[in-house]
């Protein structure tokens, strides 16, 4: 018996061209949020990339300089403490957020009572402004955790970590991860809520104990939902400005400044050419970081 394959038609192929084409009304609503992302962001973006080859100091006459300004910010022993900081920082933070939240996640959708209740208290946090929650902690962490510390005699709680030099971060990473875990737990709980319910029937079926479920089945089943978070908090937390800003202010000296705190300052203080180079080391960093997560998570899509 011999078969044979139908060829496209001509009349075939322009339906599936005209099926393939996009409606002009969709670039007209792209426009404006095109315009506007142009003119607020890349066009900007563009002229303090060209400021940071000059001397400028934000008004004024300027001057072209090359690469002058890049040079003296790779070699600024400051701007280099900045860097290592906020990386570190960044680390800590992204690991205690997504530890932290995946196990809230995997408790508010047992079978506990409350666990809608329970979700809405959790995400409170989310919605409070940072600077607010800073100043908070601030008083808390100034006033209440000393307070407490002599009275239960714990040393290192007796004085403000604020002002310690070698823990103040630690203060930074709770209060940050505080604000952060909400917008993390929602995420797992969507991943957890989508992985279908045949699959742990079948490894209760098999005799699977929790552990083996949560090892085998949850976190193979979440891989993607884990790249999402990541990537997210680590891009926010590099950006970390008003967490620091209300606690610390960057110090004690400039022990926890961040790198968007050293650009902003160098704003305010003349230095605009200088720290637009930064700003521009920053952005490349920034791409190439996000470059690699794509590279490494491509592939592992959630459910």
């Amino acid at each position: 018996m011999t078969t044979t394959t139908a060829t496209p038609t001509g009349g075939d192929r322009l339906v599936r061209r005209r099926a393939r084409r996009v409606e002009p009304v969709y670039y007209l609503f792209l426009l404006p949020s095109l315009v506007l992302f142009t003119l607020a962001i890349t066009v900007p973006g563009i002229i303090g990339i060209f400021f940071s080859f000059t001397n400028s100091i934000g008004i004024g006459d300027w001057e072209l300089v090359g690469l002058t300004n890049y040079v003296a910010a790779l070699s600024d022993p400051a701007i280099v403490q900045s860097y290592l900081f906020t990386f570190g920082f960044s680390l800590v933070t992204v690991l205690v957020v997504n530890v932290v939240a995946f196990g809230l996640a995997v408790g508010l959708t047992s079978r506990i009572r409350m666990k809608v209740g329970l979700r809405a208290v959790f995400v409170i946090p989310m919605v409070v402004s940072g600077i607010i929650i800073a100043y908070v902690f601030n008083f808390l962490f100034s006033n209440s955790l000393p307070a407490a510390g002599q009275a239960l005699g714990i040393g290192f709680l007796e004085t403000s970590l604020l002002a310690n030099p070698d823990l103040a971060w630690t203060a930074i990473v709770v209060v940050t991860a505080w604000q952060a875990i909400p917008g993390a737990l929602l995420i797992y709980i969507a991943g957890l809520l989508a992985i279908p319910g045949d699959v742990y029937e079948a490894a209760d079926i098999d005799g699977a104990g929790r552990t083996q479920r949560l090892t085998r089945i949850t976190l193979p089943l979440m891989t993607g939902y884990v790249a999402i978070n990541v990537i997210l908090g680590f891009k926010n937390f590099l950006n970390a400005y008003d967490i620091i800003v209300g606690l610390t202010g960057g110090g004690p000296g400039t022990a926890t400044r961040s790198i968007a705190m050293t650009i902003i300052s160098g704003f305010n203080g003349g230095d605009y050419a200088y720290q637009m180079a930064n700003a521009t080391i920053f952005f490349v960093v920034a791409v190439l970081i996000a470059v690699a997560q794509l590279t490494m998570t491509r592939g592992r899509s959630a459910l």
